[in-house]
């Protein structure tokens, strides 16, 4: 979800990269404290406390970098997103792909309307979908 923090993203498979993603999170919720995750970010009791428990809930790109922004060294949870998306389209552009191109490698898990609406943010973006996108951007790059 931030640039040089996984840089690997397209040598894992998008279940390892999301792990990842959720071990990021967890280091945040235990630096920052569970009560302070609770009053600050809008997120369900249920699925706090499943993060925490190793499991990974279903999260939207917004709730985590809410959470990540807790973090003093890390940007606001908007300036997050941005970036995250940003490094999507960015990666788009180098691996010259379109949306149709990424539906397809990923075995339209997402159809190529709603790639493009969720990368440009008109939509919400779970971490499972970002993780799928972000991996198989990475790898089409290589």
């Amino acid at each position: 979800m931030l640039r040089g923090t996984f840089e690997q993203a397209g040598e894992l498979s998008p279940e390892a990269l999301r792990a990842a993603y959720d071990d990021r999170l967890i280091t945040t919720i235990e630096e920052v404290g569970e009560n302070t995750v609770t009053s600050e970010v809008d997120i369900d009791d249920a699925a706090l406390t499943a993060l925490v428990d190793g499991e990974s809930p279903e999260l939207t790109l917004e709730t985590a970098a809410a959470i990540l922004a807790l973090d003093d060294r890390l940007p606001d949870p908007d300036s997050i997103v941005a970036e995250a998306r940003d490094l999507l389209l960015m990666g788009m552009s180098m691996a010259v792909l379109d949306v149709e191109a990424i539906a397809s490698g990923i075995d339209d898990a997402m159809d190529p309307k709603e790639i493009q609406q969720k990368a440009e943010g008109r939509f919400p973006m779970t971490l499972d979908e970002y993780a799928l996108l972000h991996n198989y951007i990475e790898q089409s790059k290589q």
